[in-house]
Order: structure tokens, then C-alpha cells, then sequence
């Protein structure tokens, strides 16, 4: 992995998600019985999120970490999808060919001649080019937009997350320096509603993998049960993603413990920071994780200018 090629990929990322878009403007969403969605790292946080928005729309869709013991079995109504940017992941390889004959398979991949289309009826291509800084960031978006584009959800729908991708770039010196000074040496925390929980997932990854923070992230209503006692430590900081209808009892929270919240979406009442993206979820979605790249790309070149990277 290298900090300049990661740089460059992030803002990349405008420019191939509408190439993508144009390319793959006749897809159609899934006709099937059951989806199952399958991935491992940021391959199954994408899932997670549109397995929740077929769902939401009636369909029987679930994503499963490729590296299950207990797997869901295949059968004729079911689509299995099998997510690997490289087209090599090992587990959804084998997860992959054990649907294969019996499920109809469809494979998303940045490298459609991988291993993986061996087990394939259909192959999906990303078409993200190589990731020069050996971290999964524009594959990732593009993920999700192929996926949400076989959930039935339009190009149209979409589009506008271009001009949003573009302006996150464009603004980012209002406010890439506050954040990252906010962030420091972590840890690092990530709060997103459940529909767009691979926003909080890959987030955190993306700190963890680029400079090594301890980074995590939480689904917003239920940081409430699980997360909100970490705010008892001095120096509590997290990125939080809006749109959840909890995101003002997250505030309460934080505005009592002095807790620090960057609020990427809508501006918060108490919150230390603001990043701007649009409230449309189709939008956010695909672009609202960029806000998390850039710092840790940011906090990743400071460390090795000042020789304290692990």
C-alpha cells in the first residue's frame, strides 16, 4: 500500500463512478426469490446495506460473510451474488461455486477473468481500474452502485451522486485540516443509520487499514445500547452520518459528556464540525465514506512526514 496512489484513487473516484454509470445504464434490477449477497471486508459491508433496501421492498435478501460455516444453501429461487473486487477472494470463490448449478450466480468484480468467474452465469464489471494505493475505495463505490442498480434503483437515482462526489472534493480544505486535528491519534468512532450502515463499517476500515487508527463503527440506534458508554471517556470523538431518526438523541449524549461529533450530512446542533453532503440516502451512501478516505489519506501522509506511521 502507498499514501500518493491512495490519494489519487479517492479522487478518482467522481470521474469513474460516472464512467460507470454510463456503462452500466441498461442493467435491471434482480427478478428472483431470494437474493444472497455474498463478500467479505468491504465487499460485505456493501451488501449490508442494499440487503436492507430489497428487503425494505419486499424481497427475501440477505448478505452473508463469505467465510460462513453455516452458510444458506443454494436453490433454484435464489440469486447468489458474489462480491470480490479482486476476483480472487478465496472464501467468496468457494462460497460462490458451492451455488453454482443450482442458484443462478452473478459475480461483481474489478477483475472479470478472475477466479472468481469460474463460477459465475453472469459476470458484472466494475470497471474501477487498479487501485494504485492498494486499498479498496473506488471499487468500493462502485459496489454499491452496481449493487443498487440490480436492486432496481435507477441510474437517474444515482446520477446526483456524481456532482455530490465531486463536491466533496472540491470543498475539502474548509474542512479536512479541523477534522483530521479532531481525529489525532484516534481512536476513531463511526455512526451511521442502518440502511447505510456500510457508510459507518467502511469508514472505520479505512482508518484502520490507511493509518492504522483504532477505528470502529455502529449503527446509529443502536450505538444508543452499545456505544454510548465509550462516551465517558475524555476525548470521545466520532464521524457521525445523518439521517437516522436517533441522530438528536446521539447529540443529547454527546453535548452531556462533552463528547466530539462531526456531523457529514446534515448540520447537528452541539456538533464540533460540520461536512456537507447531500440528505438524499441514494446519494449519501456513495459518497459520504469519501469524507473518511480523505482524512485517513490526510492523518496516513502526516505520519509519514513525521515518522511515527506503525
Amino acid at each position: 500500500m502507498q499514501q500518493p496512489g491512495f490519494q489519487a484513487d479517492i479522487e478518482r473516484e467522481p470521474d469513474a463512478l460516472e464512467a460507470l454509470l454510463h456503462r452500466h445504464a441498461g442493467l435491471t434490477g434482480l427478478d428472483a426469490g431470494r437474493v444472497l449477497l455474498i463478500g467479505m471486508g468491504s465487499s460485505q459491508f456493501a451488501a449490508q446495506s442494499v440487503a436492507t433496501l430489497l428487503r425494505s421492498r419486499g424481497i427475501d435478501a440477505h448478505a452473508e460473510l463469505a467465510s460462513a460455516a453455516a452458510p444458506f444453501p443454494p436453490s433454484r429461487d435464489t440469486v447468489a451474488i458474489g462480491i470480490s473486487a479482486s476476483g480472487g477472494s478465496a472464501e467468496t470463490v468457494e462460497a460462490l461455486a458451492r451455488h453454482h448449478g443450482i442458484s443462478q450466480t452473478i459475480a461483481i468484480t474489478n477483475a472479470p477473468d478472475g477466479p472468481i468467474a469460474a463460477s459465475a452465469d453472469a459476470v458484472i464489471d466494475l470497471a474501477a481500474g487498479p487501485e494504485d494505493g492498494g486499498i479498496a475505495c473506488r471499487s468500493f463505490q462502485a459496489t454499491l452502485a452496481i449493487l443498487h442498480l440490480l436492486a432496481g434503483v435507477s441510474v437517474e437515482r444515482l446520477h446526483p451522486a456524481v456532482a455530490a462526489a465531486r463536491a466533496v472534493i472540491a470543498e475539502r480544505n474548509a474542512w479536512l485540516g479541523p477534522l483530521v486535528d479532531l481525529i489525532g491519534d484516534g481512536p476513531i468512532y463511526t455512526i451511521a443509520p442502518y440502511e447505510r450502515s456500510s457508510s459507518a463499517l467502511q469508514s472505520a476500515l479505512m482508518l484502520r487499514e490507511a493509518p492504522r487508527l483504532p477505528a470502529d463503527g455502529c449503527e446509529t440506534g443502536d450505538w444508543l445500547h452499545v456505544d454510548l458508554y465509550l462516551t465517558k471517556q475524555a476525548g470521545y470523538t466520532a464521524l457521525l452520518f445523518t439521517g437516522s431518526r436517533y441522530d438528536a438523541e446521539v447529540m443529547r449524549w454527546a453535548r452531556e459528556r462533552a463528547a466530539r461529533i462531526v456531523a457529514v450530512g446534515t448540520a447537528m446542533e452541539g456538533a464540533a464540525l460540520h461536512v456537507a453532503v447531500p440528505d438524499d440516502p441514494l446519494v449519501a451512501v456513495l459518497v459520504e465514506t469519501m469524507v473518511a478516505e480523505l482524512a485517513a489519506s490526510e492523518i496516513w501522509r502526516r505520519r509519514l512526514v513525521a515518522g511515527t506511521m506503525p
